[in-house]
C-alpha cells in the first residue's frame, strides 16, 4: 500500500551528547517540545535527559522519582507526560521537571488478574496496571493506553478526572494483547498499537471501534506530526521474547514505518543487521520535531541485551535527519 509521498531520512551518527561516564542503560521513550529540545526517558541514573536539537546535553532531572520509565508525551504547552510501568502511574511535569499532576496510586495496580510472569490478564479494570503511555487529544483529554497489566483505553479530562475506559484481553474488534501505545490525530481519532495482537486499531474518543491494520508487527510506539504522518516503531519478532525463546534468523526485523492516516505505507526503514546505524533492534518509543527530524529510541537491554542477544553499548537513542518528502 504506497502512499502518495515519499519521506527519506539518513541516520546522523554520534548525534547526542552524554556527560562524561553517564549512560542511557536503555531509553524507553523520546519526545521533543515546542523549541525542539529532546527529552530522553531512560533507566539509567537520571532519568529524564534533555538535549538541543544539536544532541549538546542541556538538563536532567527525574531522580530518585520513577520505578520504571516508559511512555513519554509532551503537549502543545511543553508540559511532560510520563508514564511509570511498575509503579501503576501517569506523572505530569513542567519541563524543568517540576511535578504537577500524579495520576494513579504508586504501587496500587488495579485488579485484572495479571500477575507477572505466571498469569495474563484475565479481564479489564480500571486505572492502572503496568500503565504504558498517554497522548492528548486537541481539547486536552488525556487518554492512557495500560498495556502489560490490563487491556484498556482509559480518558481523562484536562483537570485529571476520569471519564471512561474502554478494552477487554482478547483479538477480536476493541480488544488488546498489550495496548503499548496510543496518538490522536485532528480528527479526534484514537489509534492504539495493540501490540501482541500486531496490529494497530482506530477509535473515536468515545471509544468506538472504527477499523484496524494489520501490516505491523508488535507496534511499540506511535506519533503523529502536523502534517498527518504517522510514524510507528515496531519491534518485530526477534527482541523482548525472553531468554529461552528461539527466534528464527527468517523473522521479522524491528522497523520504523511512516503511514498516512487511512494506513497507507510512505516509506519503511530499518535493516537485518540490528547493531548498524540506522538499524534497530527493539524500537520503543518515536517522535518527530517541528522540522520534520525523526527521533526513534530502544530498550536494548531489557529486550535481549541482558541476554546477550546485541552488545551493552548498541545504540539506544537515534536520530534521522529528513531529506525528503
Amino acid at each position: 500500500m504506497p502512499g502518495a509521498n515519499k519521506i527519506e531520512y539518513e541516520v546522523l551518527e554520534g548525534w547526542q551528547q552524554l556527560p562524561e561516564g553517564w549512560s542511557f542503560v536503555e531509553v524507553a521513550g523520546v519526545a521533543t517540545d515546542s523549541r525542539d529540545r529532546v527529552y530522553a526517558f531512560n533507566r539509567g541514573e537520571h532519568p529524564m535527559i534533555v538535549f538541543d536539537a544539536d544532541g549538546n546535553f542541556l538538563d536532567a532531572w527525574g531522580e530518585g522519582i520513577f520505578t520504571n520509565p516508559h511512555g513519554i508525551y509532551i503537549g502543545p504547552d511543553d508540559r511532560v507526560y510520563c508514564a511509570d510501568n511498575f509503579d501503576h502511574t501517569v506523572r505530569i511535569f513542567e519541563p524543568d521537571g517540576t511535578l504537577l499532576k500524579t495520576l494513579g496510586e504508586k504501587d496500587q495496580p488495579s485488579d485484572t488478574g495479571f500477575i507477572q510472569g505466571e498469569a495474563p490478564v484475565q479481564h479489564s479494570a480500571g486505572p492502572f496496571n503496568r500503565v504504558t503511555n498517554v497522548a492528548l487529544s486537541r481539547t486536552g483529554d488525556l487518554f492512557v493506553c495500560d498495556g502489560y497489566g490490563n487491556a484498556r483505553v482509559h480518558k481523562f479530562s484536562a483537570d485529571g478526572e476520569h471519564q471512561l475506559s474502554w478494552g477487554e484481553p482478547g483479538s477480536g474488534p476493541g480488544e488488546f494483547i498489550l495496548p503499548h501505545a496510543i496518538a490522536l490525530d485532528r480528527y479526534d481519532r484514537v489509534y492504539v498499537a495493540d501490540r501482541e495482537n500486531s496490529r494497530i486499531q482506530v477509535f473515536n474518543t468515545a471509544g468506538d471501534y472504527l477499523t484496524e491494520w494489520n501490516h505491523v508487527t508488535r507496534p511499540d510506539d506511535l506519533y503523529i506530526d502536523a502534517d498527518d504522518n504517522l510514524y510507528v516503531a515496531e519491534l518485530g519478532e526477534r527482541a523482548g521474547l525472553g531468554p529461552n525463546v528461539e527466534v528464527s534468523p527468517h523473522a521479522p526485523h524491528a522497523r520504523v514505518s511512516v503511514l498516512t492516516l487511512e494506513g497507507e505505507i510512505q516509506t519503511r526503514f530499518g535493516g537485518e543487521d540490528a547493531t548498524a546505524p540506522g538499524n534497530f533492534f527493539a524500537p520503543h518509543g518515536i517522535w518527530a520535531d517541528t522540522k520534520g527530524d525523526l527521533y526513534v529510541s530502544e530498550v536494548t537491554y531489557s529486550a535481549g541485551g541482558r541476554w546477550g542477544m546485541v552488545p551493552l553499548d548498541c545504540h539506544s537513542l537515534q536520530k534521522f535527519v529528513r531529506i525528503r518528502g
